[in-house]
């Protein structure tokens, strides 16, 4: 799925929309990060997706390495195959927890659900921050942008 978005496809934004600007595929990490989703069946049956369409959207998540095919086999059924976030795929749990707070707060519904992150090892609940090296929390309203070389942001990070 491999396009130039815009007149700077360079850009770190451009790069990861190349994989992820369609919403079935954040939909698909969605389910398997929150519902522990592997197999094509609790994929379609969670989504609604069309068969076709979600065999592409795996395969592309599968090619882009957000997700490894892995076969398992019931007893007395054939070899099938199922779909394990990768580490590149986990990571994305920033992205859903951003979109998720993007939601609840521009997007409110009185039924809506959202996902709760919290450590695996503590239990405490997590929330999604910007925070400066000094440890001090900075809400988005007093954040600045500015384009910047990926060397650069990694040497300072």
């Amino acid at each position: 799925m491999t396009r130039a978005l815009g007149k700077d496809s360079n850009c770190s934004i451009a790069r990861s929309l190349d994989v992820l600007g369609d919403s079935w595929i954040l939909l698909i990490i969605r389910e398997a990060m929150l519902a522990n989703s592997t197999r094509f069946q609790e994929f379609r049956a969670a989504l609604g997706i069309a068969p076709n369409i979600l065999a592409k959207r795996l395969a592309l998540l599968v090619d882009e390495g957000l997700m490894e095919r892995r076969t398992y086999q019931e007893p007395g059924v054939r070899a099938r195959e199922e779909y394990v976030l990768t580490e590149a795929g986990r990571s994305l749990s920033v992205v859903i927890a951003a979109l998720a707070t993007w939601g609840r707060t521009y997007r409110p519904r009185s039924a809506g659900t959202s996902p709760r992150f919290a450590s695996e090892d503590s239990g405490l609940v997590a929330q999604l921050a910007f925070v400066t090296e000094d440890g001090s929390q900075v809400p988005p309203s007093r954040l600045t942008a500015r384009r910047t070389d990926d060397a650069v942001v990694d040497r300072a990070s």
